[in-house]
């Protein structure tokens, strides 16, 4: 019992990474490691919740994240260790604080970009162009897969799945196969990529897989979608609904822009695989690039930087118009729910892993199922719970298995989510703006096809990456 309450733990969890060399007290059956769980559990069931109680997911996590560590301070406080605690939760504050730069610069240039109607001209372009439902779907699919390596999984599946509604309509089923297609494309995507989704940016900025070994993933993400694609392909018609005549044109430096996120991400890489430096001091060398090209954007279009007198920065109002283009404002749209959702979940698990629990769920999931069967339930859970906590769960437990066995759980971390609409953002995303049509009960009824593709996945990660098992 005690094992599986470990492992479930572990599949529900988003841990920061422990200290090196950290020496880890087996403090789970103690009152103080019981209440610790119990609080994490209770705040996970109301970020579950969610939906029904309207309550943001971030509050319950951090409220549970200061209590846990209180409790980790005076355990260690009793056991003789009373730096043991600082050291730890320094650790921990310091994984978090890169990974919430680096995406919050990331954010900020989606925001830009969708500001500057980069995504709605795309939008406008093909659902203008007349195409036939098969068409459609294999377009927005394909451009799921290519766009999610660079822009988040999240905003590519609620662009792609705006096309799909639009040229759709009410084809119901059309519209059903069309966005698990999205999220299964834009869920294999970001899996070959350290910028296509959280839990590949995490095994990157860890050391495990470096840049250019996320593209032996390329082939076996691309069956992870091209199969059930093929498969769900002759389910849809070759009806052509009829085009409309909208069009969005892109606002002046949108292009700019576009080539300004690239070079970040250039940048990024360069400052971990030459100079090694933590990727995101690069990206925050790209938002300074932003950063200027946007006072040219605002001067260009006749507006100039109105500066409170009082503090010398620029004042941003929270209601009304604003004037021109401001950089501040698309960083103050960032999703700062999640961000603190992240801070929260990691400060709860990093506070938990003081406690050991993650410790004996390494042991029953590596030790006693074995590297490959481990990695293979990672991807199905994580259809159940998310991804990203079940990743870096693994990363927290860092059990010892050859390289391939981590690509492969990179791999199935990503993919694993589309299993069922839950399973990751861009499924619960697509949920809320097809509403009503793209639902839970739906996408099972084709999840039998889609587990295919991640069957099909496995097998061909293990043939074309063979040499990294050895």
């Amino acid at each position: 019992m005690k094992s599986i309450l470990t492992l479930m733990l572990s599949l529900i969890a988003f841990p920061a990474l422990a200290s090196e060399g950290a020496v880890v007290h087996d403090l789970t059956g103690t009152p103080m490691g019981i209440m610790a769980l119990v609080l994490f559990v209770a705040a996970y069931m109301l970020v579950i919740l969610e939906e029904k109680l309207h309550l943001r997911k971030s509050k319950p996590v951090l409220m549970a994240a200061g209590i846990i560590w209180v409790l980790v301070a005076l355990s260690l406080n009793a056991l003789g260790e009373p730096d043991a605690a600082h050291e730890a939760i320094a650790h921990n504050l310091l994984e978090y604080g890169e990974l919430f730069l680096f995406l919050l610069v990331a954010m900020t240039y989606i925001n830009t970009m969708e500001e500057r109607n980069v995504f709605q001209a795309l939008r406008s372009w093909l659902v203008s162009r007349g195409f036939s439902l098969r068409v459609v779907f294999w377009i927005t699919g394909l451009l799921a897969f290519l766009i999610s390596p660079i822009a988040d999984n999240l905003t590519t599946a609620l662009l792609m799945g705006a096309v799909v509604m639009a040229v759709g309509g009410s084809n119901q089923r059309f519209v059903v196969m069309a966005c698990i297609n999205v999220v299964v494309g834009a869920n294999a995507g970001g899996a070959f990529s350290p910028f296509g989704d959280i839990t590949t940016l995490m095994v990157w900025q860890k050391g495990i897989v470096q840049f250019g070994e996320f593209f032996a993933l390329f082939l076996p993400s691309l069956v992870n979608w091209l199969v059930p694609a093929f498969i769900m392909n002759f389910m849809i018609s070759r009806e052509k609904p009829e085009a409309t005549d909208e069009a969005v044109v892109m606002k002046f430096g949108a292009k700019r822009v576009m080539v300004l996120f690239l070079l970040t991400i250039v940048t990024a890489v360069s400052f971990h695989n030459f100079l090694e430096l933590p990727p995101a001091a690069g990206m925050m060398l790209g938002l300074g690039y932003l950063g200027l090209f946007s006072y040219y954007i605002k001067r260009h279009e006749h507006f100039s930087e109105k500066l409170d007198p009082a503090l010398d920065i620029e004042a941003v109002s929270i209601e009304g118009d604003h004037d021109g283009f401001d950089l501040f404002r698309k960083i103050a749209r960032a999703e700062w729910d999640t961000l603190l959702f992240f801070y929260g979940v990691i400060m709860c698990v990093g506070g938990l892993s003081q406690f050991g629990y993650l410790a004996s769920a390494s042991q029953f999931m590596y030790h006693d199922l074995g590297a490959f069967k481990a990695n293979v339930l990672v991807g199905v859970l994580s259809a159940i719970v998310d991804n990203i906590p079940v990743m870096f769960a693994v990363l927290t437990m860092e059990p010892h298995m050859s390289h391939g066995q981590w690509l492969l759980v990179t791999m199935t971390a990503g993919v694993g989510g589309s299993l069922l609409s839950i399973g990751s953002a861009a499924g619960v995303g697509l949920m809320g703006t097809a509403r009503g049509i793209y639902t839970f009960g739906r996408h099972l009824v084709y999840t039998p096809i889609v587990a295919l593709g991640y069957v099909a996945s496995i097998a061909v990660h293990m043939m074309v990456n063979a040499k990294y098992f050895h």
